[in-house]
């Protein structure tokens, strides 16, 4: 099939993307720089800049050394000059962050379950964000449910939200590009953000979580959303005669405080669920809230998961911080919204 050629809409678009992904990266660079990176003719980019300075969007910080000829001037992208919205909902509470081009915070805060209906609790807030930050210019929302193109289209309990299509009721309220995102997906492509992108490794996010147990699944560096967008819902995976892992961890209780949420049999439900991932991804790693599980339990894991697959085959087991992860995650939605 032949690609049709971008529209000049569509190339603007593109030269401003670059011009902002490229500032931010570098942290200033020349007209002849962004031109050699970019691609992109002097005059156009000499253009654009102009027109950006003008907005605010980029200043001036200062002039290149002369190399015999007339000195070039140095631009900085204004990290301020657009902010992102991140919210994430679960069963008690929600979170959710302002912030900057840089991914700099600049407001945060906690509030009510807005999982009841059918987002209109959601946009109250996210209006009233709008009204004290007017620089807001993208939104990332994340979901305990899974989710295909923006629609909800699993989430258990949550009845308002099953099959809705909260990014285009978003869209279309706030006029903002919007991302909704699974939580755990979100959580592993914030995890992997912090590790060295050359590792390149596959990983698996196991969150016991406030709705029942969930994963993010990264490979290649690509989260892994499946067939249906129902990659991740490890509640339904079978594992005893009549129960599945989300049963498994319900109906046993926890031993101690260094057993957090999962039993002893609830230990070996979480090491049969990271055999059935060795035997068929072998991820580098599996990664668990720091909140719910103990160096002890890991360990107990560990072993009880060496008697069902080779111990040589077995992933790292790592702790982390979920809400971070999760947040970092949607922050990297939304900057990319914006940029």
């Amino acid at each position: 099939m032949t690609e049709l050629p971008a529209t000049p809409k569509d190339m603007k678009q593109l030269i401003h993307s670059g011009i902002r992904s490229t500032l931010l990266a570098l942290g200033s660079a020349t007209k002849a720089e962004l031109s050699a990176k970019l691609g992109v003719s002097f005059p156009t980019v000499s253009k654009f800049l102009a027109e950006m300075k003008d907005t605010g969007e980029i200043a001036v910080v200062g002039m290149d050394n002369s190399s015999g000829g007339r000195r070039a001037e140095r631009y900085e992208y204004n990290p301020e000059y657009m902010l992102g919205l991140a919210v994430f909902l679960e069963r008690t509470e929600s979170n959710y962050i302002v912030y900057n081009c840089r991914g700099e915070v600049k407001d945060e805060g906690r509030g009510p379950c807005l999982l009841t209906d059918a987002g209109d609790s959601l946009a109250e807030l996210i209006e009233e964000c709008i009204r004290r930050f007017p620089q807001i210019r993208s939104l990332a929302i994340g979901v305990p449910g899974a989710v295909n193109q923006g629609r909800i289209i699993h989430i258990p309990d949550y009845e308002a939200l099953q099959h809705f299509d909260l990014k285009g009721a978003l869209e279309r309220r706030f006029g903002l590009p919007t991302a909704v995102e699974n939580d755990m997906n979100a959580a592993v492509m914030g995890y992997s953000r912090s590790l060295d992108s050359s590792d390149n490794p596959s990983l698996v996010y196991l969150y016991f979580g406030q709705n029942g147990p969930g994963a993010g699944i990264l490979i290649n560096g690509d989260v892994v959303r499946g067939n249906t967008f129902f990659s991740g819902e490890v509640s339904y995976v079978p594992q005893y005669e009549e129960r599945n892992f989300g049963q498994a961890l319900q109906t046993r209780p926890p031993k101690g405080p260094g057993y957090a949420r999962v039993g002893e049999a609830g230990a070996d439900a979480v090491s049969r669920l990271i055999a059935a991932c060795t035997a068929i991804i072998n991820p580098h790693t599996v990664v668990f809230c720091h909140d719910e599980v103990s160096v002890s339990l890991l360990n107990d894991i560990k072993a009880k998961s060496a008697q069902y697959v080779p111990a040589e085959h077995l992933p790292r087991l790592m702790m982390s911080d979920w809400r971070r992860d999760y947040l970092n995650g949607l922050t990297h939605l939304g900057l990319t919204l914006m940029i």
